[in-house]
């Protein structure tokens, strides 16, 4: 399932860049902000690839612009379409971006939905480890075009925080920690997160967003809408062909 809305989000965000001819960057930001963890991966991949504060200013926005209206309106929805609560924890863990948002959308709608939403979205955002690693090499090849692929030297784009991120997720999964030292890293984290989007927000004035326009925005709920249909379309198809 998330293989079919990984290559919906990319491959609508591409089209939509060619659609809307919005630069390469922020079309990126839109489609990893819908194809992986909303908010975080926007803020993880813009100093990757160098993009302007206003562009990941941007894309953040229309991220949680968007999980304001999946967190209100998802819950009906699945009602209303009479969805079972896998179905629905796979549809919410698979289609909403943020996730603080999946984990509100899914226990809105019972807790074993809610359950399942949470595991799915947290599996989807271990993608933005090799994603990272492809979009440091395309950073590298548009900035050097005259490069080939083998001179690129994989020491000066490799974002070494993600061996960070891996050895904490290597310690959380053993179970050493306790729960409340676990706790307390995980609020510091959205603590910093925090921070980190704050200044983002301190350098980048309405003005500035302004001035990129409608065009991506328009482009960021096409793909939004475009991944939420997938997902729950591409779901029925593989139940219905595992019978």
């Amino acid at each position: 399932l998330m293989v079919f809305t990984l290559a919906t989000a990319f491959g609508v965000g591409y089209l939509c860049k060619k659609v809307f001819k919005i630069n390469w960057k922020l079309a990126s930001l839109l489609s990893i902000s819908t194809a992986i963890c909303g908010g975080t991966a926007v803020a993880t991949l813009g100093p990757t690839i160098h993009a302007k504060n206003r562009d990941i200013a941007y894309a953040i926005s229309a991220t949680f612009l968007f999980d304001m209206i999946t967190v209100i309106a998802f819950p009906w929805i699945g009602q209303w379409l009479g969805l079972s609560d896998t179905s629905y924890g796979l549809w919410i863990g698979t289609a909403v971006n943020d996730t603080s948002s999946v984990v509100a959308a899914g226990y809105a709608f019972s807790d074993a939905a809610g359950v399942l939403a949470t595991i799915v979205k947290l599996t989807r955002t271990l993608f933005i480890v090799p994603i990272v690693l492809i979009f440091s090499w395309i950073y590298a090849k548009k900035e050097t075009p005259s490069q080939s692929a083998e001179k690129v030297n994989i020491k000066n784009i490799f974002p070494w925080f993600i061996l960070g991120f891996l050895v904490v997720v290597g310690i959380r999964s053993t179970g050493v920690l306790p729960e409340t030292t676990v706790d307390i890293v995980a609020f510091l984290s959205k603590f910093f997160l925090s921070m980190a989007l704050a200044a983002i927000g301190l350098k980048t004035s309405f003005k500035e967003i302004a001035g990129v326009g409608i065009k991506p925005m328009v482009a960021g709920v096409v793909i939004d809408v475009s991944v939420v249909f997938v997902s729950l379309f591409a779901q029925a198809a593989i139940l219905k062909y595992m019978g």
